[in-house]
């Protein structure tokens, strides 16, 4: 009796070394460069985020520069409209982010729990 239960112990504990090393083995180590997002972590970012926000970021750039040249040009309403629509590219930008991290936390919270 005294053995059964040292072996229940033994697979539940490789299991959980097995989690571990899952865990481990399937995050994805991105170095991003974020200039928006300083909150960014790399290990909990897959390429697909790294991607879509990097290409984020890239449309706000744009229109960051644009509403300069513009201003340079002296067409006010049209450097406040996109200086208007880079704020709410921002904004969206965020709540994005942190919808997709409560999910991944959502998730990582039910795995333990299906295995």
């Amino acid at each position: 009796m005294n053995q059964s239960k040292r072996a229940a112990m033994i697979t539940r504990s490789n299991l959980a070394e097995q989690l571990r090393e899952y865990q481990i083995r399937s995050k994805h180590n991105w170095a991003t460069v974020s200039f928006f997002s300083s909150t960014s972590t790399p290990s909990s970012s897959s390429r697909v985020d790294v991607v879509v926000f990097v290409i984020w970021e890239l449309l706000i750039l744009a229109f960051l520069v644009f509403s300069a040249v513009s201003l340079y040009f002296r067409r006010i309403r049209f450097a406040f409209i996109l200086v208007c629509l880079t704020v709410l590219l921002l904004l969206c930008m965020k709540i994005a982010k942190k919808i997709r991290s409560a999910r991944k936390k959502k998730r990582r919270m039910l795995l333990p729990l299906s295995m």
